[in-house]
């Protein structure tokens, strides 16, 4: 059975175009009117989602200033994850404003909860679905809490091996999920397109059984409608209003038009995977008579004998297949034949 997953009537699997995911992030910036500005953005670019996160800095992390807890490289080199939570976070109080205004502008929205106390506030919003941060997949206590809601889960895979995923999608069954897509994901900020291998795509679509999706950190769209080649389900993707805003993760997000192309790239990519069908297609019709096919080349009196020369494979196609020019050669024309005739079963005296 070819498996599906529904969120807020949408149906998603291999059998529908590809669910777009805007990831909201951090890219608020601290402010609620940039948020919602970006649900508006993210509506009118024709993604079928939004998704926040939901977490304070004292739910996901402690404040500590060992250097365990500190960022040594990368885009946020010198933070503490305390800070960078801190600064990054979406205020519990903005999330009924954002679950509205989505609702009014008929945008899905949902969320990345980090603990139990998330999802307690997600589901009094009536979130339609929850999605497990890479960073969480192996947090199986929350994956089981987060399914024993009922929702569809999706499970994003970065740094998890292939018996981590296994033991994050056994998690969400025992928790009660019926519904799970896992994404294929490298936890990268950005992430070079070479380290996605995204043939891990169709393995884990074999291995695990569950609508499959891409979670993409790179910095254009090309991974990200190739991975729907390799069928993937669910694409998600960082989205901003201003890429040099100056956020936690606005450098590598993609702004309005570039994820406006996003979701036509990746619907046009389903689009053409089609099924196997070696018949020929509507579009193909007009041109079939500019095939090759054999035309006599010379004038051909009734009686003669049809020599090599006589005859030529070329272009329309309405004369005999070229596959047919020895059982040609060497007939006796049926009637008199001009140059530049095609060749024609009545012509050589034989029945098709």
């Amino acid at each position: 059975m070819t498996p599906r997953i529904t969120i807020a009537g949408r149906e998603i699997g291999p059998a529908h175009s590809p669910y777009i995911i805007a990831e909201l992030s951090a890219n608020h910036n601290g402010r609620l009117e940039t948020a919602l500005a970006i649900v508006e953005e993210a509506k009118k670019t024709g993604v079928d989602a939004i998704k926040l996160q939901t977490y304070r800095p004292d739910t996901i992390t402690l404040d500590s200033e060992a250097e365990e807890f500190q960022i040594r490289g990368g885009l946020w080199d010198g933070k503490s994850l305390y800070k960078l939570y801190e600064e990054a976070h979406m205020p519990w109080e903005w999330h009924k404003p954002l679950f509205e205004r989505a609702r009014a502008l008929g945008i899905t929205i949902f969320s990345s909860p980090f603990d139990d106390t998330a999802i307690d506030l997600l589901e009094n919003l009536g979130a339609p679905a929850y999605k497990i941060a890479s960073f969480e997949a192996v947090d199986l206590p929350l994956i089981r809490y987060a399914a024993s809601t009922g929702k569809p889960l999706i499970i994003s895979t970065g740094m998890a091996d292939a018996e981590e995923i296994g033991e994050a999608l056994q998690a969400a069954r025992d928790g009660g999920a019926k519904e799970i897509a896992v994404l294929h994901c490298v936890s990268g900020y950005p992430a070079p397109a070479e380290d996605y291998n995204l043939r891990t795509i169709t393995d884990m679509i074999d291995r695990y059984g569950a609508v499959t999706g891409l979670s993409d950190h790179t910095l254009d769209n090309v991974t990200a409608i190739a991975a729907v080649a390799m069928g993937a389900s669910i694409v998600e993707k960082h989205f901003t209003l201003d890429r040099s805003g100056g956020g936690p993760d606005d450098s590598f997000s993609l702004e309005p038009a570039e994820m406006a192309a996003l979701v036509h790239g990746c619907k046009t990519a389903w689009s053409a995977l089609g099924a196997v069908n070696y018949a020929r297609k509507s579009s193909e019709q007009g041109n079939v008579k500019f095939r090759r096919s054999l035309y006599f080349v010379k004038d051909i009196a009734a009686g003669e004998t049809i020599t090599e020369d006589a005859i030529r494979s070329v272009r329309p196609g309405f004369g005999l297949a070229p596959k047919h020019l020895d059982r040609v050669i060497g007939r006796k024309a049926a009637r008199a034949i001009s140059r530049n005739t095609a060749v024609t079963w009545e012509s050589v005296g034989l029945a098709e």
